[in-house]
């Protein structure tokens, strides 16, 4: 065998060896790809089933809620009251939060008077000329001309403002519709969002079960005198003794209690996974359809602070 024979059978050797060495490494490469992709395959798997338990704890605690509401007498004074009082409860290994809202103790934006939307704007930190404004472009949306306030907007300013449509000229069939109203930014939606309602049908609001945040909304209100009301409601409610008005509250008219409110549940499992529920349910003297469900929703941020504020706080 020639020396040129036997060099060229060692280098092929060595290519043949080099080839198998870096196939090798390429199915260790894919081997390894396939790991971490099925890893991340269970985590996602793992992570949705969880909330898909969270969420259906969170819809349990909903009916819960409707059971109490429904089957416990009126004059029980352990009956639970729509008056933002948070009641937790063990259901499995989830805790729930779950929170009854009448939604008379909202501003309904489709009722109130010019006063009332200004001042609900400037109790969220907005200065004279904004919340003018923010009033104005409402009353638009709402109204069914189209003729534009002094600080409104129809549908040329819309337009203007890149927007695709124009004011509704009706009322506001959702809270979330606000969002599209010029002027209405995210931050102040999520600030606006647990004062507001589409649902109460009223121009005043029931101050009785009214949160610090909407008594601060009254035109005349401030915090000293919201504060001290609150302890003069929490004291008459310890004492079983009726529950006088907020005086910023008498103007507007005192608005009663009426058959619809929202539940709020704040789903939360061992591992801390959480899930929040809201829904707004009208009460029916029905026997066959004592609910309507008006609203069936997961925000994605929880916003609800009375909720989500009590449930921290007894988790910690």
């Amino acid at each position: 065998m020639s020396i040129k024979s036997c060099s060229l059978r060692q280098s092929a050797r060595g290519i043949a060896l080099l080839i198998v060495l870096w196939m090798l490494a390429l199915l260790s490469v894919i081997a390894g790809s396939l790991v971490f992709s099925s890893r991340t395959e269970i985590l996602v798997a793992d992570n949705i089933t969880k909330l898909a338990k969270a969420e259906a704890a969170a819809d349990a605690g909903v009916h819960k809620a409707l059971y109490e509401l429904l089957n416990s007498p009126p004059t029980d004074p352990a009956r639970w009251q729509g008056n933002g009082q948070t009641h937790s409860l063990t259901l499995g290994d989830a805790r729930l939060f779950i929170t009854i809202l009448d939604e008379s103790a909202k501003i309904d934006i489709n009722t109130p008077n010019e006063a009332l939307l200004r001042n609900l704007f400037l109790s969220q930190g907005a200065n004279e000329s904004t919340a003018e404004s923010l009033t104005d472009t409402i009353l638009d949306w709402r109204d069914a001309d189209n003729f534009r306030r002094l600080h409104g907007a129809e549908k040329e300013d819309y337009f203007a403002a890149g927007r695709n449509y124009g004011p509704a000229n009706g009322n506001f069939e959702s809270i979330e519709e606000l969002r599209q109203v010029l002027g209405v930014t995210d931050d102040l939606y999520a600030r606006l969002e647990p004062l507001i309602t589409v649902f109460s049908g009223q121009s005043g609001i029931n101050s009785a079960v009214a949160s610090r945040g909407v008594l601060l909304a009254l035109p005349g209100a401030s915090p000293e005198s919201v504060d001290a009301y609150l302890e003069q409601r929490r004291s008459a409610l310890e004492q079983g003794q009726v529950i006088p008005v907020f005086p910023p509250a008498q103007p507007f008219g005192a608005a009663a209690i009426n058959s619809i409110v929202t539940i709020q549940v704040v789903a939360v499992l061992e591992d801390n996974t959480r899930f929040l529920r809201e829904a707004v349910v009208r009460l029916t003297p029905v026997a066959k359809e004592p609910v309507a469900i008006l609203a069936w929703r997961s925000p994605v941020t929880m916003t609800s602070e009375s909720t989500v504020l009590a449930a921290m706080q007894l988790l910690n």
